[in-house]
């Protein structure tokens, strides 16, 4: 069988030459001679060499599930299993709307989780009542950690509360009030 070449597929390089040419001569020991003079087809078998490279380490080394990951879907099994209370919203139906607290905290938990090297590892939402103005408002415990090296504790903890509280309020539709915020773990970053 036969095999035809088409260019009409083909990358072109600056200097005319096709990028499935470079490739198909990827492996000669010999370049013909505008091969061997051309800073297009260099800069290209250079690419491509790395790009050769790159695809066996990756193939060759699988990655690993993270190691917390068995946790975290343990967690979300036992969220699943035990709602817990239920909060209601202060909407124009009095009581149309209740949210699970488990809910609540998946979400102030996705929010911690935004935050650059903060993981979440925990959240319960301790105690609920009804502000003065008919709002819910909580108080929630959360436990996290963070990335070695990474900013300072009193700056990612700050960064943490703004993102939970705005979680809390854009989100849910519940104040936050106190937020019991907890550092449990230092992890490595990934490499």
């Amino acid at each position: 069988m036969a095999v035809t070449h088409s260019t009409d597929n083909d990358y072109l390089l600056p200097c005319g030459r096709g990028l499935e040419q470079v490739w198909e001569r990827l492996d000669d020991g010999d370049l013909d001679p505008h091969e061997s003079s051309c800073p297009h087809c260099a800069a290209a078998r250079e690419s491509l060499l790395t790009l050769r490279t790159a695809t066996r380490e990756l193939i060759e080394e699988p990655d690993p599930p993270p190691p917390d990951l068995f946790g975290r879907i343990m967690s979300a099994v036992r969220a699943d299993v035990r709602r817990g209370h239920t909060l209601t919203l202060d909407t124009p139906h009095p009581g149309a709307i209740q949210v699970s607290e488990q809910a609540v905290a998946v979400v102030l938990r996705f929010a911690a989780d935004t935050v650059d090297g903060v993981r979440a590892r925990g959240c319960r939402v301790q105690s609920s009542e009804t502000g003065e103005d008919g709002e819910q408002v909580i108080a929630v415990n959360m436990t996290i950690a963070v990335r070695h090296g990474g900013s300072s504790i009193d700056d990612i903890v700050s960064v943490v509360r703004a993102r939970v509280r705005a979680a809390a309020s854009a989100r849910v539709g519940v104040r936050l009030g106190a937020l019991d915020l907890t550092v449990v773990d230092i992890y490595e970053a990934d490499r």
